[in-house]
């Protein structure tokens, strides 16, 4: 018996062909949950992508931490430079790119802050030294000796020597709400398999669209 999912789609047609699928955030579940499994290193990892006040893209990759039908749910430094690309313009677009699998989704969407009861949750399940090194890192800031961070990290150790490293208030959640997924799997000679879900705000229904590859 194979898992039916929210849209009625059974996990076993979206395995066969997943442009059958009905709903995108289920489709996701399942080729995420496959990449968990499969993929070497990092099958979180996702390309972020701002653009700054005069438009021009900047891209980097960040882990991917919760993932459900409100969007896809990353941490960062408010005051870094995505952290303020985010500010001015809240709209991103994600690529999670899986290599062993032959798979990519490409997510568009606008961007919101998750709650401070989140951010302090997913703070607090970080390593100590993580936590440490968010209060002592200026991220995305000119660092000119490294001897100048190390210094930063001794001081911030110092400073919680035996106490709980609370969250920075610049250091915090930012959820993309997706606009538009697509799914793509490599065949060969190019002979992708390609589908998009759209829709025009997140209160609306989506659209499926099968692309040329």
């Amino acid at each position: 018996m194979h898992e039916v999912y929210s849209n009625g789609t059974p996990e076993i047609l979206m395995k066969n062909d997943f442009t059958n699928a009905g709903d995108p955030f289920s489709l996701f579940e399942l080729w995420f949950t496959e990449a968990r499994e499969k993929e070497p290193n990092d099958p979180n990892a996702m390309a972020l992508a701002t653009a700054d006040a005069n438009l021009l893209p900047n891209v980097r990759i960040v882990l991917l931490k919760a993932a459900d039908s409100n969007g896809f749910v990353f941490y960062t430094n408010s005051e870094s430079q995505k952290g303020g690309e985010l500010e001015a313009n809240p709209q991103a677009a994600l690529v999670f790119h899986w290599k062993s699998l032959n798979r990519q989704v490409r997510v568009r969407g606008t961007v919101e802050r998750t709650g401070a009861a989140d951010s302090d949750a997913y703070f607090a399940s970080r390593p100590r030294d993580s936590q440490i090194a968010a209060w002592a890192s200026q991220q995305s800031r000119a660092l000119f000796t490294r001897a100048e961070f190390d210094a930063a990290i001794a001081a911030t150790e110092k400073k919680y020597d035996g106490k709980t490293v609370p969250r920075p208030p610049h250091w915090g959640g930012y959820r993309v709400v997706p606009l538009s997924i697509e799914f793509w799997h490599d065949r060969p000679f190019r002979k992708h398999d390609r589908i998009v879900f759209s829709r025009p705000n997140p209160d609306t229904a989506w659209t499926k669209t099968r692309l040329y590859p």
